[in-house]
């Protein structure tokens, strides 16, 4: 079982002394002390509208949106991710789970083809430190970039000003770093732009950096190819999307791969968990951290998720 101290935590420079310890915290709280990000992912209603929260093959309590904070609640993560709105209609009910707020979004009714994609910073950093001054635990916050976008630039400066702030004030901070647009055309995937895209992060100053998983190539695996990603992410995590509901077994099989193979340190996980009932949500949020956070196998992690074993931490 991994396990850090408070002294193995890495603090980044920019943390101003007085919030050195906050940071720390945060940073503890959403690794559940152990270096690694179990991120359960909420920010879709935004992203892909109601598409992913009601329709076949989708559980009918995903149609109400506190179905994401019954499962943060009752299953085992890190950290949940939504948007800041989102959040605050509900942290009341549910003042236990960790939060991080998710700065920017849009929504998936503009393609690519038609413009390329930028996703506006929704509010200022004032309005999060109010929510956690006001007793929401929030630990850190989340930004989207589009690199290769023509918008790269807007986004660039708003996560690299983001961070800075962040790290003042002790909270930590993740990036979406998904390159998209008509510059990179197919190579949205590629190895090589997953590498590039998480040493993009670390130059930021981001925390953990959530990227897709890279493309096999000829003699390469995905995780092989995750690999050169999580090296060039240096001392900033590197976790993987989820993607979109898939079979257990599958999913659970490349997470291993992506962590023991790949040098991932996590998971950021959020159609595959919500889709489905609460009861089966909870069991996977403590499949996937048994995995994420307890190095398990994936033989026991797939006997938790079917209610053969039980996982604590």
């Amino acid at each position: 079982m991994p396990r850090i101290t408070r002294d193995q935590v890495k603090v980044p420079v920019d943390v101003m002394p007085e919030f050195r310890e906050a940071y720390i915290e945060n940073y503890l709280k959403a690794t559940r002390e152990t270096g690694r990000l179990m991120l359960f992912a909420c920010d879709q209603k935004i992203e892909h509208l109601n598409a992913d929260f009601y329709g076949e093959g989708i559980d009918e309590s995903d149609a109400d949106p506190e179905h994401l904070f019954q499962i943060a609640s009752q299953g085992t993560i890190g950290v949940m991710a939504g948007q800041r709105g989102l959040i605050a209609h509900y942290a009341m009910d549910y003042p236990e789970v960790n939060y991080l707020v998710k700065v920017n979004s849009k929504t998936n009714l503009v393609k690519v083809s038609q413009d390329d994609p930028y996703s506006p910073q929704l509010h200022e950093l004032e309005a999060v430190l109010a929510m956690r001054d006001a007793g929401v635990n929030i630990v850190g916050l989340g930004y989207t970039i589009y690199l290769g976008s023509e918008y790269e630039s807007t986004m660039l400066a708003e996560a690299g000003e983001l961070i800075a702030e962040a790290h003042a004030n002790g909270l930590i901070v993740v990036l979406w770093i998904y390159p998209r647009g008509k510059a990179v055309g197919d190579r949205e995937k590629a190895p090589e732009t997953i590498a590039g895209a998480a040493g993009v992060a670390v130059c930021l100053g981001a925390d953990f950096v959530k990227v897709n998983p890279p493309v096999a190539t000829e003699g390469a695996s995905s995780a092989e190819n995750l690999h050169i990603a999580s090296v060039a992410a240096g001392r900033c995590g590197l976790v993987c999307a989820g993607g979109s509901k898939a079979d257990p077994r599958e999913f659970l099989s490349s997470l291993y791969d992506q962590i023991h193979v790949g040098g991932a340190c996590g998971n950021a996980t959020g159609r595959n968990i919500h889709m489905r009932s609460l009861d089966e949500a909870v069991r996977l949020t403590q499949a996937i951290s048994a995995i994420t956070l307890d190095d398990a196998s994936v033989e026991d992690a797939e006997a938790i998720f079917n209610g053969d074993a039980r996982f604590t931490l």
